[in-house]
Order: C-alpha cells, then structure tokens, then sequence
C-alpha cells in the first residue's frame, strides 16, 4: 500500500486548518468569553461527566471493528485494538488531512502490535470505514426523523430557507445507500485488483515497477475481501449497531454539557442539532476536528431556539467540547510516543506489504 503523501496532497489539509483557525478567530469576536468562564467554573466536579461518552464511543467502535475483520481472522485482542483506536483517531483528527495518514496507520500497527497480516488488516479497516459512513446516515435519518418538526421549524433561521428536515432526510438516506453500495462492490472480492489495472494505466515507468512489485499484494487483499462473501452476516449487522452506538455517544455528550451549563433544551432537539453539524462537518472533512465549523453552527443553532444569553451559553459549550477534545487528543498522543509509534511510521510503505 502506497502511503507516502506528496507536498501537493498536503496543501488542502493546510489550506483547511487555516480556515478553520480562520473561523475560531471569527467565532471568538461574537461570543461572550467572561460569561462563558463563568459558567464553567460554576460546574465544578461534575465535569468530568463530559468525558464519559468519548471514552464509551472509542470502545465501542473497537468492538465493532473486532466484528469486521474478516472471517479467517480470530482471537483479536481488544485491549491492543483499542490502543491502535485510540492512536489512529487522534491523528486523524488533529492532523491537516489527517485521515490520509491515521487510516494508513491502521493496518501497520495492526501488524506490529497484533501481528495481523497486512492485507487482512487493510480490508478490515476498509470495511470498516464503509460501515461507519452507513452508520452515519443511519444516525442521520433517526435524528431527523426524532427532530423533523424542530429542524423544519428554524430552518429559516439556521439556513436561510425552509426544509431543513427534508434535507437531513434525504442527506441520511443517501448517505446510508451510497456508502451500503460500496460496501457490496468492496465485498466482491475483486475491488483490489481492479484498481491494481486500474493504476497501471498510468504513463509513468517508476510507478509501474512499483505497481507490479506490490502486485501480489493488491491480489492477497482481494482474497481477504473474498472471505466475507457466503460468511454469516451476523457480525457485520451487530458491528452497524455498534457504530450507530457510537454515533449517539455524539449527542450524548452533547447533551451532558449542555445540562450542566443549566441550558434548556430537550434531548431530540439536541439529536436533531448534532445530525446537522456532524453532517456538515463531513463536508469540511478537510479541517481538522471540523475547527469552527461545527462551532459557529452550534451558535447559530442556539440563537435560531432562543437560548437564553446564547453567546456565553453557546460560547461555554464549545469551549467544554473542545477543552475534551484537547484531554483526549493530548492521552491519544501520549499512548502514540509510549508504544514508540512517530507519525512518520504512516508514510513509509516498505513497512506495508499490500
């Protein structure tokens, strides 16, 4: 598997943190930072409620990826797994583009830390990640629908038009279908070594030499893939509960913060907000832990349902989200330098076999 990045793949992930610190800065001159510390402060010990649902999200997610290995595969470890969880999803969430390394790293460390070979390691998580797109729109049809007349409501508000929970319908469908038809022609066993002709189409003679080396490579991941068809398909609907699971740790903690603060608002209306923010964030999957995005879309949320003093409110939620966010990136980094994995592990290939 080809993991080293070029300088040019690098510059939308940079040209994304600058708009997402773009953003902050914004956000910062609308909100009201005095009120929002105070808030904070007032909560005291039971802060430490808001870091429960991340840490429930990261185990579940392992137990469902433990489900899509393929079936050959047995006896995976959870505990090293949720290592490799826990180091994987920082990077991808902290780096400039960071799935393009955090996802590579994946099958390496799967290797080096559980000994799985590389192609059973990278359908896995190819597997994976397909599933957890499915569950998103999973997650995003139930909140709309839970939400529908809340999202119809201030959609005028929020942007700009109505039909907001129309939108979230359609988007959660058509998220969920297209990612489900990924997921079978993955399946076919035979998507690997398509795209193995596929690249050697290309006019360069370096990269065709290298394409044929690896050539056995793309044909054992296919036969990886292969191994899910005609197996029960049992695990895989548990490894979707699972990640539909992991998905609602998002509202849940949402909602923890947001009681604490004192701020009125009902569970189905913060499901409805968070499917709508995590959708969009999607879209700015080039800005690192959707930096600003979610945050200003958060403010205008609150300000379309007349939170009361929004802009100290609001401001004490997003500062609460993020401040985790740091906690737990910050542990993620520790495990990552503890277990001797450096980010420059992900990009050297002939580390991986494929």
């Amino acid at each position: 598997m080809q993991l080293k990045q070029n300088k040019s793949n690098k510059v939308p992930g940079y040209a994304g943190l600058l708009l997402g610190i773009s953003l902050i800065v914004y956000l910062f001159s609308q909100i009201d930072l005095q009120g929002a510390f105070e808030r904070i402060f007032s909560i005291g010990f039971s802060s430490v409620l808001i870091l429960a649902p991340f840490l429930v999200l990261h185990v579940v997610e392992t137990f469902a990826w433990i489900k899509v290995f393929p079936p050959g595969v047995t006896q995976i470890p959870f505990f090293p797994l949720l290592r490799i969880q826990l180091i994987a999803e920082t990077v991808s969430m902290t780096l400039p583009a960071g799935v393009a390394v955090g996802e590579p790293l994946r099958p390496y460390l799967c290797k080096r830390f559980i000994g799985l070979p590389v192609p059973e390691s990278v359908a896995s998580v190819a597997v994976r990640k397909l599933m957890l797109g499915a569950a998103q729109g999973l997650y995003t049809l139930l909140g709309a629908l839970a939400g529908y007349g809340f999202l119809q409501t201030v959609s005028g508000r929020v942007i700009g038009f109505d039909g907001l929970g129309l939108l979230m319908l359609v988007s959660g469908l058509a998220v969920f279908l297209l990612f489900m038809l990924f997921l079978l022609l993955l399946l076919n066993g035979r998507v690997a070594g398509q795209l193995h002709r596929f690249l050697m189409l290309v006019p360069f003679r370096r990269v065709k030499e290298w394409l044929l080396e690896k050539e056995s490579g793309f044909l054992d991941t296919d036969q990886a893939l292969n191994s899910y068809r005609g197996s029960p398909s049992g695990g895989r609907l548990l490894a979707m509960f699972y990640y539909v699971v992991a998905w609602f740790m998002l509202t849940a903690e949402s909602y923890i913060i947001l009681s604490l603060l004192g701020v009125e608002i009902s569970f189905y209306q913060v499901f409805a907000i968070d499917i709508a923010l995590a959708m969009l964030r999607s879209l700015f999957f080039f800005i690192p832990s959707g930096l600003g995005v979610q945050d200003l879309g958060y403010l205008l949320f609150f300000q379309a349902i007349g939170i009361h003093d929004f802009a100290a409110d609001g401001a004490a939620f997003v500062l609460l989200r993020r401040f985790k966010e740091v906690l737990w990136y910050a542990f993620g980094y520790g495990i990552m330098f503890l277990s001797g994995v450096h980010l420059g592990d992900a990009e050297r290939q002939e580390d991986l076999e494929t």
